[in-house]
């Protein structure tokens, strides 16, 4: 029995190290780029992982490419496909349906619909409840348990990471949107902006120690020009909008954050000379169909296509069987009033993967 058991193991081993060896050499897509994905961040760019975790989504979501749900908050694909395609890489899985036993050999997704970039106890000193516990340094834990199960050896690890392309975000939004929804003093949200950069940074620092090479960090969306935000903070006052109807506070305060993680990709990029640091204009990309929606074929951007009644915003009604779909998604930049159409997407994606929304230009990146 020793002898069998002995001899199982050899095999055993020998068919991991055979795996392990086939897993690093897997070709890379027909760009010759990166062979992996890996992606963080929330429910712009979540794939399937929160419908693993929480409620199922239903038809309309996912009505436009795929004809059925599948776990992304839009009516098709969100931008980490289009960046999948773009690489012509298969569109990158969810982790978590596959969370011990996938091989995972083009990269996995573990962005989460409701992450923030802070833990839940942060927010504590400030007397706020946000009860969603999935943060970024959940997702980092679940892909440093992924690595060591498909390369438990540190030369495995670091050679998957210096041939992958990881997305780290957008991911901080949130932990904006749950202190604006709650209706607390919006100007103490300043004091949150420079220790969620400082959390972007850290993971973007401990992944480039890990052995990447190709980091994309994304800002964030103007949100005074988001239905909900619309719609939650109307205003009497003209002054407090734009000449575009955004709300001017709220977009100023989007682009404090974004300067802040703009100086911190440049002193990321000060350290790490060697390695490609990727600023995705994510806010600049989404004002070109604010300010120009005709030219992409967009009526109203301001607008959710999937909601209520109530004018103008439609977000009266959460989006699912029986809200109102006010006409073609491809119409629409707005989905459900906090989440983006696939053409949306589509128009931010191509601005990163072409330029001149990421400096440099995805892309280019090779």
């Amino acid at each position: 029995m020793m002898g069998f058991s002995c001899r199982h193991r050899s095999v055993s081993l020998l068919i991991f190290l055979i795996f392990v060896v086939l897993l690093l050499n897997a070709p890379a897509g027909r760009c010759g780029c990166y062979k992996r994905i890996f992606s963080f961040g929330d429910s712009l760019i979540d794939t399937g992982n929160f419908a693993r975790s929480g409620p199922i989504v239903e038809y309309p979501f996912g009505m436009t490419y795929f004809h059925h749900p599948t776990g992304r908050i839009s009516d098709g694909r969100v931008l980490i496909d289009f960046y999948a395609q773009a690489f012509q890489l298969p569109l990158i899985p969810p982790n978590l349906p596959q969370k011990d036993t996938g091989l995972f050999p083009t990269g996995a997704n573990f962005a989460v619909f409701g992450s923030t970039a802070m833990p839940p106890e942060y927010f504590r000193r400030w007397s706020h409840d946000v009860s969603w516990a999935c943060c970024l340094g959940v997702q980092m834990g679940w892909f440093k348990e992924m690595l060591q199960r498909i390369a438990p050896w540190d030369g495995a690890k670091r050679q998957i990471l210096s041939e992958s392309l990881i997305v780290l975000g957008e991911i901080g939004g949130n932990d904006y949107n749950f202190w604006f929804a709650a209706r607390r003093p919006r100007e103490q949200a300043n004091q949150f902006i420079p220790d969620i950069i400082a959390t972007i940074g850290s993971a973007a620092k401990e992944l480039i120690g890990m052995g990447a090479k190709a980091i994309v960090i994304p800002n964030n969306f103007p949100i005074g020009c988001v239905p909900a935000y619309l719609s939650g903070y109307k205003s009497n006052n003209r002054a407090d909008y734009d000449e575009h109807g955004c709300l001017r506070w709220f977009n100023d305060f989007s682009q404090r954050h974004n300067q802040a993680l703009r100086g911190e990709v440049g002193r990321l990029r000060a350290q790490h000379p060697d390695v490609k640091l990727i600023y995705a204009d994510y806010y600049g990309a989404a004002m070109e169909f604010i300010r120009d929606p005709h030219r992409f074929g967009i009526g109203d951007p301001l607008t959710a296509c999937c909601g209520g009644d109530d004018q103008p915003y439609h977000i009266s009604r959460p989006c699912n069987r029986m809200a109102r779909l006010w006409g073609n998604p491809s119409g629409f930049a707005s989905w459900d009033g906090m989440h983006m159409t696939e053409k949306a997407y589509d128009v931010i994606s191509h601005g990163v993967l072409n330029g001149p929304f990421a400096d440099p230009p995805l892309l280019r990146s090779c």
